[in-house]
C-alpha cells in the first residue's frame, strides 16, 4: 500500500451511501465489475444485502472503497454462504485498499459465522481476481455465457473461499 495514506476501515452507515453508490457506479460503469447498469437506492441495496459485514475503507475521512455480502439464498441451509461485492475509487487503485478491504471482509465474515464466501468475477477483471486469489479464495468454475451485457455474451469465473468453521456451527443470519 502507499505509504502516503492512512487506512481505516469501519463498518457502513448509511451516511457513508452517498459515496458508496458513487464508486459502485464508477465501477458499474467500467462494465467489468457487473451485469448491473446501474447503482440502486439506498433502500433496494440494504434490503439486498447482509446487515453484518458491511465495511468501508476511509483516507482522510473520505470513502475510497467499500465491500459488503448479499446472501446466495434465502434458504436456511445457505445461511453461512454469502457473495462478496468489493469496489475502489480508480483514484486509489493498485494502492491495496482493495486487499485491506477483502482481508477486513473475511474477518467480519468468520466473526459473523458465515462459512464460505464467493465472487463471481469477469475474466477481463484482472485487478479483482487477482486480490480474490491473493486472499485465499480459488477458482471453482466457469460461468460460460451466463449473461448478456450489451448484446454481448459474458462469461464469469467463481471464485470460493473456506472459512473453516465446523459444520455444526450456527451460521450467519
Amino acid at each position: 500500500m502507499n505509504t502516503m495514506h492512512t487506512i481505516a476501515i469501519t463498518p457502513m452507515a448509511k451516511e457513508d451511501w452517498p459515496d458508496v453508490q458513487a464508486i459502485y457506479q464508477e465501477g458499474l460503469d467500467t462494465k467489468n465489475a457487473s451485469f448491473q447498469e446501474t447503482a440502486p437506492s439506498w433502500e433496494e441495496w440494504h434490503a439486498d444485502h447482509l446487515c453484518c459485514c458491511r465495511l468501508v475503507a476511509k483516507t482522510e475521512g473520505k470513502v475510497v472503497g467499500w465491500a459488503a455480502l448479499s446472501p446466495i439464498s434465502k434458504r436456511s441451509v445457505y445461511r453461512g454462504v454469502a457473495e462478496v461485492s468489493i469496489y475502489v475509487s480508480s483514484q486509489f487503485k493498485g494502492e491495496g485498499f482493495g486487499d485491506y478491504l477483502l482481508k477486513s471482509l473475511i474477518e467480519s465474515s468468520r466473526e459473523n459465522g458465515l462459512w464460505t464466501l464467493q465472487a463471481s468475477i469477469f475474466p477481463e477483471n484482472k485487478p479483482s481476481i487477482y486480490v480474490h486469489k491473493k486472499n485465499g479464495f480459488r477458482e471453482v468454475g466457469r460461468r460460460e455465457r451466463i449473461g448478456q451485457q450489451d448484446g454481448i455474451w459474458r462469461d464469469t469465473l467463481l471464485f470460493e473461499l473456506r472459512l473453516n468453521q465446523t459444520a455444526d456451527r450456527e451460521g450467519a443470519q
